[in-house]
């Protein structure tokens, strides 16, 4: 078999490894053994050594340790003692205390002992001075006359003299000052504004004179049994006084747009020289356009004049109609205008809105246009009107108190309100009938007399003045001071004026003899 020397020499090459393999297994176990041998031998001198080194240690820690414990031992008996010590010290400082406070007990306890006595001394002193003086009282009013209530009514009394006194002379110091510094303003102000507007004035009248060609139209205006001068006053609502003056007729009514009105036809006739009743009632309504057509246009000379724009349509003709409307003889119109101007300028001094102010000066009498045809006074129907075209609250509120009737509100009502009374108070810028001008004179008396201490009175200057005389033993000079004031306050309240009153009060002591 080809195969057998393969096999017999593999069987031998792996023999031969195994006993290699064996023969290295032995060679290394007893290196491994000789190694170990060496490596106890090794343990057992580093085990040797580090029990001496242990050994060694030991005792030096231990040696440490007593050290410690001895250093720690001495420490804590030397804290020990410097406790004790100061614990000692505390006791002792406590003691000291408690000692003091003692004595300080014993002291307030003896000092508590002598208040008691000298509280039960003043008790008695005080009964001793309450009695002392109810005797002293006893003799007071007894010496006096007077009890106790009776002196403290007269020291009161005392009292009131005094302040009674002092007030007066407060009021005059205050009074004095405030009319120094508000003249002085007002004056340099009102001056300004016054040379700045000059104005002319004519008084008008409740009658209008119409100029005839001759005397024998006076016949034809009559008519035949007086029915033309019957249908003329019936058409235009005026009476038509025919007198004695040579060409003239008089027309008179309280409403001077009728009396325009009838003035226009009337002129418009006798040029025409056709007069029945028929022809006077066209050229009635003829010259009632006519005199609408002037009020419109007065209205817008008027608004164009003072500067002043977006006034409604029928605020424009209420103004137009003031020109036939008279207060006091002065034409409310040219009032308005007046006023309109002189609160531009005072406006314009004190910082305030000049255009507002104009436009509440020509609107403040506006109710004066429509008081002959509705009821009120001119300031209510003159608010109506202005809350009716929605005016500016402001502008209402001037011409609400224009006159005082409510309290101003803004600086413009104050402008206003000035303004009113500076153009009323010109020289000849009003007339007042003999009637209302005595009765303001007599109730400038009568308020004056109504006073008590007032021995008479009298109204002079044209009313600009009242000169009260008092009687001297039932006035004093302070009373009569304080006097004054509440007199001129109520002609302020109840009284109304151009201008101002000044109110004189006059004291005068006399004594009176006769020599036998």
């Amino acid at each position: 078999m080809p195969y057998i020397p393969y096999i017999i020499g593999g069987v031998v090459a792996v023999l031969a490894a195994a006993g290699g393999f064996i023969a290295g297994l032995i060679h290394r176990r007893k290196s491994a053994e000789a190694a170990i041998g060496s490596a106890e031998e090794e343990a057992r001198r580093i085990l040797s050594d580090a029990m001496k080194n242990a050994e060694s240690r030991k005792k030096e820690v231990l040696l440490e340790a007593k050290d410690e414990i001895h250093q720690l031992r001495q420490e804590t008996e030397k804290d020990l003692r410097e406790r004790r010590a100061e614990v000692q010290r505390q006791e002792h400082r406590i003691q000291q205390k408690e000692e003091t406070l003692d004595r300080k007990t014993d002291n307030l306890e003896a000092k508590e002992e002598k208040l008691a006595l000298k509280s039960k001394e003043i008790e008695e002193k005080l009964t001793e001075c309450d009695r002392i003086k109810q005797s002293q009282m006893d003799l007071l009013e007894k010496i006096s006359g007077f009890t106790k209530e009776q002196a403290k009514a007269h020291l009161l009394q005392l009292l009131d003299g005094e302040l009674t006194h002092e007030k007066a002379v407060k009021i005059l110091e205050f009074e004095q000052q405030t009319k120094d510094d508000a003249d002085r303003i007002a004056k340099n102000i009102l001056g300004q504004a016054i040379q700045r507007c000059a104005a002319d004035h004519s008084s008008e009248m409740t009658v209008s004179v119409v100029p005839l060609p001759n005397d024998e139209m006076k016949g034809r205006i009559i008519g035949r049994e007086g029915r033309n001068i019957r249908a003329l006053e019936t058409a235009t609502g005026v009476d038509l006084i025919i007198d004695d003056t040579p060409e003239a007729i008089t027309l008179s009514s309280f409403d001077p747009v009728r009396r325009e009105i009838a003035r226009v036809t009337l002129e418009k006739l006798v040029l025409d020289g056709r007069i029945h009743p028929g022809r006077i009632e066209e050229t009635v309504a003829k010259a009632t356009a006519e005199v609408e057509a002037t009020i419109k246009q007065e209205g817008e000379r008027a608004m164009i004049e003072a500067g002043i724009h977006n006034l409604h349509p029928e605020i424009v003709k209420l103004i137009g109609k003031l020109r036939y409307r008279t207060s006091y003889g002065q034409n409310v119109l040219n009032h308005s205008l007046e006023v309109c101007y002189i609160s531009g300028l005072l406006a314009a001094e004190l910082g305030a809105d000049v255009t507002l102010a104009k436009r509440a000066g020509l609107l403040h009498d506006i109710g004066k246009a429509l008081d002959h045809e509705q009821e009120g006074s001119h300031i209510q129907l003159g608010v109506e009107a202005a809350k009716k075209y929605r005016e500016n609250d402001v502008v209402i509120n001037a011409i609400q108190a224009h006159h005082g009737d409510v309290e101003p509100k803004t600086i413009i009502a104050f402008i206003v309100q000035a303004a009113d009374a500076v153009s009323a108070a010109r020289p000849g810028a009003r007339r007042e009938n003999i009637e209302n001008y005595i009765k303001r004179l007599e109730k400038l008396e009568e308020i004056a007399n109504s006073f008590s201490g007032v021995d008479t009175s009298f109204a002079i200057q044209a009313g600009r003045e009242i000169r009260i005389v008092v009687k001297p033993e039932a006035v004093s000079d302070d009373q009569m001071v304080l006097m004054s004031h509440e007199i001129a306050q109520r002609i302020e309240n109840e009284l109304e004026y151009p201008g101002q009153i000044k109110v004189n009060v006059i004291r005068e002591s006399r004594a009176v003899d006769y020599a036998k």
